[in-house]
């Protein structure tokens, strides 16, 4: 079972590698994870893709509140999805 940081490095190094995927990525970013690794991302969950570029930079800070063990637990597991890294 993956996590969720080697999910998302297999995604970003495969958006690296592929303009084609890199660009529906950036369209629908569900559908294209859907695609290309079979994991199907629940409709409760929003996933925005954002490229950098020498204007901009892109800062992604966690939560301001406190999970739950149980929750710490899950995110850990990779579970953070609902479970749609299995």
């Amino acid at each position: 079972m993956e996590t969720a940081n080697e999910m998302k490095a297999k995604i970003v190094g495969k958006a690296n590698q592929d303009n084609e995927f890199r660009a529906r990525l950036l369209s629908d970013p569900k559908a294209a994870i859907r695609q290309e690794f079979g994991v199907t991302i629940p409709a409760s969950l929003s996933v925005e893709v954002h490229e950098d570029n020498a204007m901009t930079a892109h800062l992604v800070l966690p939560s301001g509140s406190r999970l739950s063990e149980p929750e710490m637990e899950a995110v850990a597991g990779g579970d953070s999805l609902g479970g749609a890294y299995r």
